[in-house]
């Protein structure tokens, strides 16, 4: 009986860890998606230029800028994104810039765009881990476009643009990183222009 002492304590001893193994096995692992997609925020910023300002008369020079963009949607699968955004640029013109004030003002002018915008992933390149991390994107929209100062640029355009890009999910999840080249036109006075944009992403 003394001999089988030790075996009936270590018996005892094994028993709740046994039964606290099989508790832990019991529960469901937790799976976290190795990228997050949903509803979206993001923010765009960078170089901006317009070829040919809007103007009624006069020269219509070269006009450099920044431009920056607020973008909220909504990740439809891995593929389709389609988001509002208001979007703000200013543009450097020079004095000789009369835009559409006939001579009564001249000189810089800036720009407000609320509207809409899609975006559609073309093709993912996997990392070591098989997980499409980079994708190449196109992503183009449209807004309304109100102009300032209002004397220089008094009514409103339509604003179509389109470009392609590159994005890379990072391994935090939530977060993208990318920059595009996006073409833009403005309808109404025919004017064209470019703009060079890193952008930081947000998905929930």
């Amino acid at each position: 009986m003394n001999a089988l002492r030790p075996v009936v304590i270590c018996a005892a001893l094994a028993v709740p860890a046994l039964a606290h193994a099989q508790a832990a096995g019991d529960k469901p692992a937790e799976n976290y998606e190795e990228i997050e997609r949903g509803l979206y925020f993001s923010v765009l910023g960078g170089p901006s230029f317009v070829v040919n300002p809007p103007a009624t008369s006069g020269p219509r020079p070269f006009a450099a800028g920044q431009m920056a963009s607020v973008e909220v949607g909504v990740d439809l699968g891995e593929r389709l994104s389609l988001g509002l955004f208001v979007m703000g640029s200013s543009n450097r013109a020079g004095s000789e810039y009369t835009g559409n004030s006939d001579g009564a003002a001249s000189g810089d002018f800036s720009t407000l765009v609320p509207g809409a915008v899609a975006r559609v992933h073309l093709m993912g390149l996997a990392d070591a881990q098989e997980v499409k991390r980079t994708w190449f994107y196109v992503r183009g929209g449209a807004g309304y476009a109100m102009f300032s100062p209002k004397q220089l640029l008094p009514d409103p355009d339509i604003l179509v643009f389109l470009g392609p890009g590159v994005e890379y999910y990072t391994r935090l999840r939530h977060f993208s990183i990318g920059v595009e080249v996006t073409g833009s036109f403005l309808v109404k006075s025919q004017s064209f222009g470019f703009a060079l944009t890193p952008n930081l992403r947000y998905a929930f």
